[in-house]
C-alpha cells in the first residue's frame, strides 16, 4: 500500500461476503489526519445493511453454537496467524488512517495479537463447567446470542481484535461497525475474517457513522449482547434509546482519562516520564491517557519545572518520522476542542504552565497539537473535576499532602484508573492505593498501563461496572444450571396433601361408614 493509495472499498461483510449496499445513506471518508489531501476513501453505508447483518448473524448462530470449543478456537487461532503475518500492512494502515507513529501502530499489532494469544492460553479456563459431586448436577456457560460491536478510533485493531475473538470463543456471532474514523481498518479485520472461512453469518461488518448505523445496530432487536466503547455522552444516548430493554446485558467502557498522584516520597524522575508519557502518547487520546496530576507540595516546583522542560521537547511529527512522539489528533473538530478546553482554563483564572501554539509540520497540513500543560486553581470554584480534557492537556494540581490528594481525587467523575508514584517503602503507601476509588491502581507506572489476565472496571462515568479484559468471556456467556434426576419415581415420597396413591374400595368403605360408627 502506498502513502496515498486509494483503498478498494469493498463495502459492508455480511452472510460470508463483502456487499456494497444497493441504497446508499451517506458515506464515511477515511482521511489520514496528519495529511488531509491524503484520503484513503470514500465508505458508502445503508440503514438496511444492519438488518441484513443482524439477520444473518442471527441465522448463523444456529450453527456457530453447536460448534465445540475447540472449532471455534481453531477458527480464532486462523484470524491470529492471518494477522500475524500481515503486521507490517496493519501498522501502516493503523498509521495513516488514526495518525499514529508508526511504531506505535507496530505496538498496537503486537497488543492485539497477544490478546488473541491470553483468550487461547488463559481465557478458555473462565469457560469451564462446574460439576458437583453428586454428578446430576452442574452448570455450563452458554453463548447469549448476537453480539453487536461499536469501537472507537484510538485503537482501530485492538479492541475490535479483543471483542471479535472473545465473542467468537464464546460461541457467540458478531456484528461489528468500527469507527467512523477507521473506516479501512475496520474492512481489514473483514478481509482477515474472510479467510478464516467461518460459517457464514458468523461474523459481519457494517460500515457508518455512529449517530445512524451506531444507534441502529445498538438498539435493534436480534442484538443479544452490546460492546461498546466510547465517550459518556455516546454511551447515555444509547442507554435512552435501549430504556425499554433493561435485559440487554450492554458493556460501557467509556474512560474519561486516568489521573497520577505524585508523593514527596516519589523519584521524580520516574513520575515525570510516566506522567509525561501517559498524558502525550496517542496524543493524549487513549481512554486511559493521563488527564491529570495531583502532586503533593512537598515536590511540586521540582516536578513541575520538570515536567515542562522535558514535554517541550516531545517531537510532534508525521507519523513516518521515525523520531515521532505524536502524531496528529483524529480530527479538526477534537482540535478546535482542545483549543477552546484550554481558554476556558485560563478565563476561569487558571495558570498556563506549558503550551507552545499549532505546530507546523512542513509538508503535511494535518490535525497536529502541541502537549499543553495547566495548573488548576481547584479551590476557586472551578476544578475542573467533572470533563475528560481533550486531546494532549495536563492538568496539575498542588495539594498539602497525600490525604488531600485521595480526597481531591475521589471527586472526579471518571475514575478509570489511576498511578500512584511513591517510595515503595514509603509507610503511607498501603493507605493511599486503599482509599483511593478507582477502578485500576499502578504502582509507580502510568495510567495506560493494564493487564488483560485482570478484570479492569472504570469507576464513576468510566464504565457500567462491568469487568474487561479475559473477564469478557464470562460476560459474553450466560451460566445456565442443570439438574438431574435419574431416581425412580417414589409415590411414597409425595410431600402432604398430593393424595397422589389411591385408596382401595375397602378402604373407601371404612372411611364411609366410619362417622356413622363414632
Amino acid at each position: 500500500m502506498g502513502s496515498r493509495d486509494v483503498l478498494l472499498r469493498r463495502g459492508d461483510y455480511i452472510w460470508g461476503s463483502f456487499v456494497k449496499p444497493e441504497r446508499v445513506d451517506g458515506y464515511v471518508v477515511g482521511v489520514n489526519p496528519a495529511d488531509r489531501i491524503d484520503v484513503l476513501g470514500r465508505f458508502p453505508f445503508s440503514e438496511g445493511s444492519v438488518d441484513d447483518a443482524v439477520g444473518a448473524a442471527m441465522r448463523g448462530f444456529v450453527l456457530w453454537r453447536q460448534c465445540s470449543l475447540s472449532q471455534r478456537v481453531q477458527a480464532v487461532r486462523k484470524y491470529r496467524d492471518a494477522l500475524s503475518k500481515q503486521q507490517a500492512h496493519f501498522a501502516r494502515l493503523i498509521s495513516r488512517e488514526v495518525g499514529k507513529p508508526v511504531w506505535e501502530a507496530r505496538q498496537e499489532v503486537l497488543a492485539a495479537l497477544r490478546a488473541v494469544d491470553l483468550i487461547l492460553e488463559d481465557g478458555l479456563a473462565l469457560l469451564e463447567s462446574r460439576v458437583l459431586d453428586e454428578k446430576e448436577a452442574r452448570s455450563d456457560y452458554i453463548p447469549r446470542g448476537v453480539v453487536g460491536i461499536l469501537s472507537p478510533y484510538n485503537d482501530p485493531l485492538y479492541v475490535p481484535t479483543l471483542h471479535i475473538a472473545a465473542s467468537l470463543v464464546a460461541g457467540n456471532t458478531v456484528v461489528f461497525k468500527p469507527s467512523k474514523f477507521a473506516p479501512a481498518v475496520g474492512q481489514g479485520v473483514a478481509e482477515l475474517m474472510d479467510r478464516c472461512r467461518l460459517p457464514r453469518g458468523v461474523f459481519n461488518l457494517v460500515q457508518g457513522s455512529g449517530g445512524t448505523i451506531g444507534q441502529r445496530l445498538a438498539t435493534h432487536p436480534g442484538v443479544d449482547v452490546l460492546l461498546f466503547t466510547g465517550s459518556f455522552p455516546t454511551a447515555m444516548a444509547i442507554r435512552r434509546a435501549t430504556f425499554e430493554r433493561p435485559e440487554l446485558p450492554s458493556l460501557y467502557q467509556c474512560g474519561g482519562k486516568g489521573c497520577a498522584i505524585v508523593t514527596n516520597s516519589a523519584d521524580l524522575d520516574r513520575a515525570v516520564y510516566e506522567v509525561m508519557v501517559g498524558a502525550f502518547l496517542t496524543t493524549g487520546q487513549r481512554h486511559s491517557s493521563t488527564g491529570r496530576v495531583i502532586v503533593t507540595e512537598g515536590v511540586f516546583d521540582k516536578f513541575v519545572e520538570q515536567l515542562c522542560k522535558r514535554s517541550a521537547k516531545l517531537s510532534v511529527a508525521h507519523p513516518d518520522d521515525p523520531d515521532a512522539f505524536m502524531g496528529p489528533l483524529i480530527s479538526e473538530n477534537l482540535r478546535t476542542r482542545y483549543r477552546r478546553y484550554g481558554r476556558a482554563l485560563v478565563q476561569r483564572g487558571h495558570t498556563q504552565l506549558l503550551d507552545m501554539g499549532m505546530p507546523e509540520v512542513a509538508g503535511h497540513r494535518g490535525f497536529y497539537a502541541n502537549p499543553a500543560i495547566y495548573w488548576v486553581n481547584w479551590q476557586n470554584g472551578h476544578a475542573f473535576l467533572n470533563e475528560e480534557p481533550p486531546g494532549p492537556n495536563l492538568l496539575v494540581y498542588r495539594v498539602e499532602n497525600w490525604e488531600e490528594g485521595v480526597a481531591l481525587h475521589n471527586q472526579l467523575v471518571y475514575r478509570t484508573s489511576a498511578a500512584v508514584f511513591a517510595d515503595p517503602s514509603d509507610p503511607s503507601l498501603d493507605q493511599i492505593v486503599s482509599r483511593l476509588k478507582t477502578g485500576a491502581v499502578n504502582v509507580n507506572r502510568g495510567t495506560i498501563g493494564s493487564s488483560l489476565r485482570l478484570p479492569n472496571v472504570g469507576l464513576g462515568r468510566s464504565s457500567n461496572g462491568i469487568p474487561g479484559g479475559l473477564e469478557l468471556l464470562k460476560f459474553l456467556s450466560t451460566p445456565r444450571a442443570k439438574l438431574v434426576e435419574s431416581r425412580p419415581f417414589d409415590p411414597s415420597a409425595t410431600v402432604p396433601g398430593v393424595h397422589w396413591v389411591e385408596a382401595s374400595p375397602d378402604e373407601d368403605a371404612v372411611q364411609t361408614i366410619a362417622p356413622e360408627m363414632g
